[in-house]
C-alpha cells in the first residue's frame, strides 16, 4: 500500500517534467485560491480508489479463518496485479476519449459506476462465496471478481492521475501527489483497518457494545452496499456538476492531447531497448525473492496461530507516524550520486529479519495461547518491534530505489519512464509472493494423530483431512513449510545479493545520457 503511494508522488513529478514545466512548478509558490474545491475532489476520488485496495487486503485475512489452503491464498493474490500492470492499458486511457464528455471523464464516470455496481453485486453473493462452517470458499469466483474490481480501480487511477495535472493550476499541481498519498491511505485505512475492527464480533463486543452479539457491527455485505452507493452517488455528482475543460488551469500540459497510442507504446519500446534499463529490469524483477516468505506468509501464519485479524490490522495505527517520518529521514542519504547504496546496505538486514519473523510465528502459541480472548503485553511489544524493524528495512530500500528512478528518468518521457520502472518494481514483489504462498502447503508435512491405531494418513489434501477427523483424529503439523521457505528465501536472497551487488554498482556508474532514449525516437 505505502509503496504505491510514494511511487505516485514521483510519477506525478515526472509527468510535469515530461511536459516541460518542472522548473516552473517548483519555483512558483502555491496559491489555493480557486483550487480548494478541486483539491477536495481529488482527495475524495483517491479515497474512493483506496477502498477496493483495502478490501483486497482484508479478504485474505477473512479467508485464513475459514480453512483455505495457502495454494488458494496464492490464487487470490493475483487480485493485486492490476495496479502492477496498468502501464499496459494506460496509453489507451490517455489517448482514446470523447471530447464532448471530457478527456478524463470519458473513463472516470463509467469506471466508477462499474465499481459501484460490482460492489452492489458482490454484496448479494460474497457471504456465500466466502463460505462458512458447512461450505468452502469459492476462491475462483472471488479472485475473478476482485481482480476485475482492482482492474477498474487501476483504470480510475490512470484517469484521476491525468485529470489532476489539468484540473489544478500550475502552481498547485504539486498538491496532486499529496491528495493521492493522503486520500488513498485514508481509503485503505477505512476498508482494511477500520472494516476488520468493526467486522470482528470480539472487537465489537469488547469495545463498542454493552450486549454481546455473534456478529460485528459491520458485515462485509453491508460494507459493500454502503460503498457501492457512495461510488454511484459521487460519480453522478461529478458527471453532472464538474465540468472538464481545457482552460488556463490546464495550460501547463498543453500538447498532452497530441499523444496517441502508437507514440506511447513506441516510447516504452525505446526505453526497454536501453542496455542499462535491461539490466535494471532483471534486478527489479528478482530483488524481492529473498523476502517473499516474510512479506506474504508471516501475517497469515499469525492469524492461523490465533491472533485476531483485527488486532493485526490495528497494528498499522501506531506505525503511521513512523511511515511519515522514515521517508523524510532516509531521503537525506539518497540525494547523492549513488542512492542505491542504501538499497544494498539494507538487504542483509531484511533477509535476516526473516528469521526474526519466523521466530515470532513460532513463539506465538507459547506467549499467546489464548489470543482470541487476551494477548499479553509482552507479545504486543514483540509484535510492534518486529513491525517497526520491518518498516525501517522496507522504507530504506524503497526510498533509495525511488530516488534512483527519479535520477535516471529521461525528462522527455518522465511519466512513462517512472511508471514503467514502478510497474517492474511491483511485479518484482507480486510474483515471488504468489510463489511463496503456493509452496507453503507442498513443503508442509502433516500427520493424522489420535485416529484409528495403525491408520496412515498424512493429511495431504481436504479429503484426507476430513477422513482423519471422521476417524477421531486430528491433523498435526510435523514440519511447517513456512519455516522451510524462510530458510530457502534467505539462501536465495544472499546468493542474489552476491550476484547483484556489483551490477547495482555498475548501473549507478552509467551517465545520464546512457539512460536517455535517442533523439530520433522522441
Amino acid at each position: 500500500m505505502e509503496r504505491r503511494k510514494t511511487a505516485k508522488a514521483r510519477e506525478n513529478e515526472s509527468l510535469l517534467m515530461e511536459n516541460g514545466d518542472a522548473s516552473r512548478v517548483t519555483t512558483t509558490g502555491s496559491n489555493l485560491q480557486g483550487d480548494k474545491q478541486n483539491i477536495a475532489l481529488l482527495f475524495f476520488l483517491y479515497t474512493l480508489q483506496g477502498i477496493p485496495l483495502g478490501l483486497s487486503a482484508a479478504i485474505p485475512m477473512i479467508l485464513q479463518n475459514r480453512g483455505v489452503s495457502y495454494k488458494q491464498q496464492a490464487e487470490f493474490s493475483f487480485v493485486n496485479w492490476p495496479f502492477s500492470l496498468k502501464l499496459l492499458w494506460a496509453p489507451i486511457v490517455d489517448s482514446m476519449f470523447s471530447s464532448r464528455i471530457g478527456r478524463r471523464k470519458t473513463w472516470l464516470i463509467p469506471t466508477q459506476y462499474l465499481i459501484g455496481g460490482f460492489m452492489l453485486f458482490l454484496s448479494h453473493h460474497v457471504d456465500a462465496w466466502l463460505g462458512d462452517k458447512e461450505t468452502t470458499p469459492n476462491i475462483g469466483i472471488l479472485t475473478l471478481l476482485f481482480f476485475a474490481l482492482n482492474f477498474l480501480a487501476a483504470t480510475q487511477d490512470i484517469a484521476v492521475d491525468g485529470w489532476a495535472l489539468t484540473m489544478l493550476k500550475k502552481c498547485n499541481v504539486g498538491h496532486a501527489s499529496t491528495c493521492n498519498s493522503v486520500g488513498q491511505t485514508a481509503g485503505f485505512f477505512l476498508s482494511y483497518v477500520l472494516f476488520m475492527a468493526l467486522e470482528s464480533p470480539s472487537f465489537s463486543n469488547t469495545y463498542l457494545r454493552t450486549v454481546p452479539k455473534d456478529e460485528g457491527i459491520v458485515t462485509l455485505s453491508g460494507f459493500l452496499v454502503f460503498w457501492g452507493w457512495v461510488f454511484i452517488v459521487i460519480t453522478t455528482i461529478v458527471a453532472v456538476f464538474k465540468k472538464e475543460t481545457q482552460s488556463v488551469h490546464s495550460a501547463h500540459v498543453e500538447g498532452e492531447v497530441d499523444r496517441d497510442i502508437k507514440t506511447a507504446y513506441l516510447f516504452l519500446i525505446q526505453i526497454l531497448k536501453l542496455k542499462p534499463v535491461q539490466l535494471l529490469v532483471v534486478i527489479l524483477l528478482t530483488s524481492k525473492m529473498g523476502f517473499s516468505a516474510t512479506d506474504s506468509v508471516m501475517t497469515l501464519k499469525l492469524v492461523e496461530s490465533g491472533i485476531p485479524k483485527e488486532r493485526l490490522g490495528l497494528m498499522a495505527v501506531p506505525l503511521i507516524p513512523l511511515q511519515i517520518a522514515l521517508p523524510l529521514i532516509i531521503s537525506k542519504y539518497t540525494t547523492g550520486p549513488r542512492p542505491m547504496d542504501i538499497f544494498i546496505k539494507f538487504i542483509p538486514y531484511r533477509l535476516l529479519f526473516g528469521f526474526v519473523a519466523a521466530f515470532l510465528v513460532w513463539i506465538t502459541p507459547i506467549l499467546a495461547p489464548n489470543a482470541t480472548e487476551s494477548i499479553p503485553l509482552i507479545y504486543y511489544a514483540l509484535l510492534l518491534i518486529c513491525y517497526v524493524l520491518h518498516q525501517i528495512c522496507v522504507y530504506s530500500m524503497f526510498v533509495s530505489i525511488m530516488a534512483f528512478f527519479a535520477k535516471i528518468s529521461d525528462p522527455i518521457v518522465g511519466g512513462t519512464y517512472m511508471t514503467l520502472l514502478n510497474t517492474l518494481t511491483n511485479l518484482g514483489g507480486n510474483w515471488p509472493a504468489a510463489v511463496a504462498l503456493f509452496f507453503v502447503d507442498p513443503l508442509t508435512r502433516k500427520e493424522c494423530i489420535g485416529g484409528t491405531e495403525g491408520y496412515d494418513n498424512l493429511c495431504r489434501d481436504t479429503i484426507e483431512q476430513e477422513l482423519c477427523v471422521s476417524k477421531g483424529g486430528k491433523c498435526v503439523i510435523q514440519i511447517d513449510g513456512y519455516y522451510i521457505e524462510t530458510l530457502i528465501c534467505a539462501v536465495v536472497g544472499f546468493v542474489w545479493l552476491a550476484w547483484a551487488k556489483s551490477r547495482i554498482k555498475r548501473i549507478q556508474s552509467f551517465t545520464d545520457d546512457d539512460w536517455k532514449i535517442s533523439k530520433r525516437s522522441r
